[in-house]
């Protein structure tokens, strides 16, 4: 005897259950930004399969090293069979490029305060609106409001895929794109898991006050609110201003309230356990990596004046790039367990035109604590050792050789991390702009340009013949560093007050430009702006510069720079791409990253593109 099926509830009768539905739309979301993620892997892939065949891609895994020969790693000049003339794109492929370039300039537009481009900011919008769909549709919040909370947790995965220094997706979208240039998106969606929570947490909190329920007692209520303050001084003190007036403070709070999240979290909820996972696993390869890439070298310090300070790294021959930094961590004075970024400032020796120097060159700028100690440890030190010295150091002074003293340190180095995602061989004409010590980033561009270009004979096509150099500086300095500088990086020190002093790097920059002015076809020139009142006659003798007392326009410098030269010929002035490098405070970055983007739009087809890089100097 049949019976016939069993009775069902209309849908409209039916109760939400949030366990079977709110997972899907977690399921959805991961989806949506995966797909995303993908598709800028696609769009990236032949610049990666560009940066793989000519090296680049395998200093990821590398990390830095020594050559244990005596000479150091030096490749020898090997013949280059190409002609001179430099060819050109295909006009169709030329014509693609420069209508996605025209595109493309419009992204880099960058309103003041947000320090984000029109491209991050559609980005970041696109990602809101992407989670408040998720939470929103189909689903009634006021009454159950699980489903913000499971859009919360699924915000971990990305969170961490753009936070870690190590992470595959800088690797897949090729050098230049690594963390620093990625954390904005690990940021924003830490507050999009904030908002979630927030949102979470809030209904709730009104349904057990509307239904007369207890908030704390239960497991359950007590870690999710533990949890959401966890949170919440994660997301308080990670914004700027915070960071910047005491970064130590929100760096011990990162690292341990992440620990702590992960424990409430998971004792509030058991839909949390999948979401934890991912970024364990993000987090162990970051770890894995860097284990693979410390290094514990022996160092020198000096400081140059009471702004900067040199550290010069010896044992270190090949491992790094122009323009990538290196995560340093100096045993000194008590301050073992701190550690702070900083750029290389010269290429490798088997690229490099700077003469009687090997290894790593770092400058520090003193701007926090850190710096500050570091600075005035290599201060006492030579004081320390000149007057041990007695009268040689006496002898010394009577030489001109200088007053200062190398300070034997031992340091550890992580990395090297980032560079530029712009290679400058690609384009005809260069423009590096660098404000203050800024120009880390910029010199050690120069150096690998021109060594690639004179040096090693163009080995891969590079294609440029015009570089401009540009530096904004407060003041000269005043003092001259004679060339045993460099054996010894000894120094004078008759002004302690200088800033921006120009002889922080002007000896590497003399010996580039040396090699540039034995470089055929490469036309090297470097502008110097002045913003203050200043001796002229204190301007170091740098070959092929000009000193100007003013605050420099970017749009103008690069709009000189692109302007059609009378007698150039028509397939040489045209087509070649300009390639802009800036790296400097926050202002600076933002006035260039606005002159590219109107060069790009008005311009890029007739140039043949318009490629930018940009290092800002803030937390």
């Amino acid at each position: 005897m049949s019976y016939g099926t069993a009775p069902t509830i209309p849908a409209e009768f039916q109760q939400y259950n949030s366990y079977t539905e709110d997972p899907k739309w977690q399921r959805r979301f991961t989806v949506i930004w995966a797909s995303c993620v993908g598709a800028a892997i696609l769009y990236s892939l032949p610049y990666l399969v560009r940066s793989i065949r000519n090296g680049r891609t395998w200093l990821w895994f590398q990390g830095i090293g020594e050559d244990l020969s005596a000479d150091g790693r030096y490749e020898s000049l090997r013949e280059n069979n190409k002609t001179s003339v430099l060819p050109g794109k295909k006009q169709k492929r030329k014509w693609i490029e420069g209508v996605l370039g025209t595109i493309g300039s419009f992204t880099l537009w960058t309103p003041p305060v947000l320090g984000l481009n029109v491209g991050q900011i559609f980005l970041i919008l696109a990602y809101l609106s992407v989670v408040l769909v998720c939470i929103l549709v189909d689903v009634p919040l006021k009454d159950n409001p699980n489903r913000a909370g499971f859009l919360a947790l699924a915000q971990f995965p990305v969170v961490f895929l753009f936070a870690t220094k190590n992470s595959l997706l800088a690797l897949f979208l090729g050098p230049g794109n690594g963390y620093e240039k990625l954390n904005y998106v690990h940021r924003w969606s830490g507050r999009v898991m904030f908002l979630g929570g927030l949102i979470h947490g809030a209904l709730w909190i009104r349904n057990h006050l509307e239904w007369g329920l207890e908030i704390l007692g239960e497991q359950k209520e007590t870690s999710g609110v533990a949890a959401f303050g966890v949170l919440g001084v994660l997301v308080l003190t990670s914004v700027r201003p915070a960071r910047r007036l005491c970064y130590e403070v929100f760096f011990v709070v990162h690292v341990l309230g992440f620990v702590a999240f992960f424990i409430t979290i998971c004792y509030h909820t058991t839909y949390a356990s999948p979401w934890i996972f991912p970024p364990l696993a993000m987090y162990g390869l970051d770890m894995l990596m860097r284990l693979f890439r410390y290094r514990i070298k022996d160092a020198t310090v000096v400081a140059v004046d009471n702004q900067m300070t040199i550290i010069r790294i010896p044992d270190c021959d090949f491992g790094w790039e122009a323009g990538q930094h290196v995560v340093l961590r100096v045993f000194f004075a008590g301050r073992v367990f701190e550690s702070h970024p900083l750029t290389i400032l010269v290429a490798p020796p088997a690229v490099s035109c700077v003469s009687a120097l090997r290894g790593i060159v770092l400058g520090a700028r003193v701007k926090g604590d850190w710096t500050r100690a570091l600075n005035a440890y290599a201060y006492a030190e030579k004081e320390t050792h000149c007057l041990e010295g007695g009268g040689k150091e006496k002898e010394r002074k009577g030489a001109g050789a200088g007053t200062g003293t190398d300070v034997a340190v031992q340091v550890m180095l992580d990395g090297p991390y980032g560079g530029c995602s712009v290679d400058l061989g690609e384009y005809e004409r260069v423009l590096l702009f660098a404000g203050g010590s800024g120009a880390t980033f910029t010199i050690g561009l120069l150096d690998d340009i021109v060594g690639r270009c004179g040096r090693l004979g163009r080995p891969r096509g590079e294609r440029t013949k015009r570089v401009e150099f540009v530096w904004c500086v407060r003041s000269f300095g005043t003092v001259w560093f004679p060339p045993p500088f460099f054996f010894s990086f000894l120094l004078v020190v008759l002004n302690s007050e200088s800033s921006g002093s120009i002889e922080w790097f002007a000896p590497v920059l003399v010996d580039i430009m040396n090699a540039a002015e034995r470089t055929l076809e490469l036309d090297v020139h470097v502008s110097i702006y002045v913003t203050c009142l200043c001796d002229p006659d204190a301007v170091p003798p740098i070959p092929n510069s000009d000193v100007i007392f003013e605050r420099p326009r970017f749009g103008k410098v690069l709009g000189e720079l692109v302007a059609r030269d009378e007698g150039e010929e028509e397939k040489v002035r045209l087509g070649g791409g300009v390639g802009v490098c800036a790296c400097g405070p926050e202002s600076l970055v933002r006035e260039a990253s606005n002159a590219v983007a109107r060069l790009g739009m008005a311009r890029s087809g007739e140039l043949g593109g318009v490629a930018l890089h940009t290092e800002v100097f803030a937390m």
